[in-house]
């Protein structure tokens, strides 16, 4: 059997791309053909070079770093007055002080805007930014949900999205942010080119959109009883960063994450302090020709 018949075999493919992609691969485990054959044609991989991606080799390590618990300093069992009371108070206490609600956290990146302003206020949203954010809100408002505030970055960009989204969420309260404004949360790894800030400013605003992070994405508080549903609209790197700091993922990474003009970022926070993604930049919702990412 060919080397190419072999390895079709092996992969359970056959034929165009994915046969040379399937045939690297075991080139890859295997070792090059040229460097000896087995029976069936099939390169032999030497022992006195094994391959780093060699099936025994290829487990996925853990990082070495743990979930914690605590991320948002609101678990109630790491209160260190605990530690000072007797176990009928503790247990009182614990039983009043645990969260039971559900936090739903929609992320919302503003609308295409008007890139040639000087200042923040002409920075308005262009004709299609305003139909991508009717879109968004036909789509929150679609899905039957009972939100609780709907809060915006002060800038104008955004500010204009989140009004024109409030008319499809009749009753819900607008709420202005200042620190929801855009910025450079943290240096980027690895870095890019086209995007420098001074130092200066990953000092400032990195302060700035951290105190965000830690006002908005955090458990429920135990006097919440019902389940809530919050609308933040705000900005790309804002969103990118909360998200990286809500998994407790590396937050340099936030610049690896793309998100498009009026999409929608869904974050939930449990009760214990677990946190999920149900959706990160969806912008499914709208046709092809008015999704936009800058």
């Amino acid at each position: 059997m060919s080397f190419r018949r072999a390895v079709a075999a092996a992969c359970g493919l056959a034929g165009g791309s994915a046969l040379l992609l399937c045939a690297a691969e075991s080139r890859e485990y295997f070792g090059d053909n040229r460097g000896g054959r087995s029976k069936a044609g099939v390169g032999v991989l030497h022992a006195a070079h094994p391959s780093p991606w060699a099936p025994g080799n290829h487990s996925v390590q853990p990082s070495g770093y743990g979930w914690d618990n605590n991320w948002d300093k609101r678990d109630p069992t790491s209160n260190p007055r605990r530690k000072e009371r007797s176990k009928e108070e503790n247990s009182s206490e614990a039983e009043n002080s645990k969260p039971t609600a559900t936090r739903h956290i929609f992320l919302i990146r503003h609308s295409q805007y008007n890139l040639n302003g000087n200042r923040d206020r002409e920075k308005t949203l262009t004709p299609l930014g305003r139909e991508q954010a009717e879109l968004t809100g036909q789509r929150l408002a679609a899905l039957g949900l009972q939100y609780d505030v709907l809060i915006h970055s002060s800038m104008a960009r955004a500010t204009e999205t989140a009004n024109i989204i409030s008319r499809y969420l009749p009753g819900v309260e607008l709420v202005s942010c200042d620190l929801l404004r855009e910025g450079a949360p943290i240096e980027p790894v690895p870095p890019v080119s086209h995007w420098k800030p001074e130092a200066v400013q990953y000092h400032e605003d990195g302060a700035r959109i951290e105190a965000a992070f830690r006002r908005y994405i955090h458990r429920a508080e135990p006097k919440q009883k019902e389940d809530s549903y919050e609308i933040i609209v705000c900005h790309a790197n804002v969103i990118r960063y909360f998200v990286c700091r809500a998994l407790q993922f590396p937050p340099e990474g936030w610049l690896r994450l793309g998100l498009n003009n009026g999409s929608i970022t869904w974050l939930t926070i449990r009760p214990s302090g677990r946190v999920a993604l149900r959706a990160l930049g969806d912008s499914g919702f709208m046709p092809p020709d008015k999704v936009t990412r800058t």
